[in-house]
């Protein structure tokens, strides 16, 4: 495998080696649809209550992130990011649940979509038996992929489940966040032997080609 090139950050090397999957994501027709306000009610649904079924996995990996960092700032900055989903966003999910009539069971216990499975197997995968630089390019990932299709919207939707979705995603708070993690895993990727960042660019892809796969499964 080649070196990172000297003027290449580890992130943005991983990055560009999971084309086409990382624009496939970045500029996929479903957020073109949130953005024009086009997205139906049953493709809106469907996601979110997909989505949701993430929430714990989520977390999940975070602690995971929290116990395997190498430094105290690094745990205090993981840790940060766990009230923003148990709170903003988990509100945010419960307020459009009710405006598109969500049944309960649906919220909950929902039947999983094929690419819900595989994400979620690869975050319980990665939470397990992952390094923390491991752990930090599926979050990368995650994050950084949410960031940069969300700061395409041209302007807000008229519905707030539209708006909201791209705001939590497009706001400089967040921004700073997945700043921050790219920095901390192009920090620990310099100490990494190319074995170790073979497995991290392996993960890196698969998270990616994961969230093709979701979106995919939530468009016609």
């Amino acid at each position: 495998m080649t070196a990172t090139p000297p003027e290449t950050t580890f992130t943005d090397w991983l990055r560009e080696r999971s084309e086409p999957d990382w624009t496939s994501v970045v500029e996929h027709p479903f957020t073109d649809a949130l953005f024009d306000g086009s997205m139906p009610d049953e493709y809106m649904s469907s996601y979110l209550v997909q989505d949701y079924q993430f929430v714990d996995d989520f977390l999940a990996l975070l602690g995971a992130a929290v116990a395997k960092a190498d430094r105290y700032d690094s745990r205090l900055a993981l840790a940060g990011s766990i009230g923003v989903v148990t709170s903003e966003e988990n509100t945010y999910f419960q307020r459009s649940f009710d405006a598109l009539g969500i049944v309960e069971s649906d919220r909950v216990d929902p039947e999983l979509d094929p690419a819900t499975e595989a994400f979620r197997d690869l975050m319980r995968d990665t939470k397990d038996n992952g390094g923390y630089a491991e752990i930090l390019a599926v979050l990368t990932v995650a994050e950084w992929t949410y960031l940069e299709w969300a700061q395409r919207a041209p302007a807000k939707p008229e519905s707030f489940v539209h708006a909201e979705w791209i705001d939590l995603h497009a706001n400089p708070d967040f921004e700073s966040w997945v700043t921050w993690l790219r920095s901390e895993l192009d920090r620990v990727g310099a100490d990494l032997d190319e074995r170790e960042r073979a497995r991290c660019l392996r993960l890196f892809q698969q998270a990616t080609k994961c969230e093709v796969d979701f979106f995919h499964a939530h468009w016609d």
